[in-house]
């Protein structure tokens, strides 16, 4: 069974850039390595631009382990944790309807 999750959080202001190079590295080694992470996307904020959410879809518990346990999340958060305004705050939700094209993601 599919898990969606999504991170927020915020960072200074003169981190941004500095984080969002570290996001597109990061979710390229998502991409390249962990087949069980089915989806990755990082948003920033626009009306408040040092919010950063990252919504992610799993394949199962497994697959969400091996992705926390990686070294590309221990990197990332190597770059992010220093420049953090508050904490990371996870969310776990349940799939109550999708387009058609997630849908087909997820088989």
């Amino acid at each position: 069974m599919a898990i969606f999750q999504i991170a927020e959080y915020e960072v200074k202001p003169e981190a941004v850039d500095k984080v969002k190079h570290a996001i597109q590295e990061f979710v390229h080694d998502v991409e390249e390595n962990q087949p069980g992470t089915l989806i990755y996307t990082a948003w920033r904020q626009r009306q408040q631009p040092t919010r950063f959410t990252h919504f992610f879809v799993f394949e199962d518990e497994l697959a969400r382990q091996a992705h926390s346990r990686s070294e590309a999340v221990k990197r990332f958060e190597s770059v992010y944790s220093p420049e953090l305004v508050g904490r990371v705050v996870f969310t776990d939700y349940e799939q109550v309807a999708t387009t058609q094209w997630l849908q087909t993601a997820l088989r």
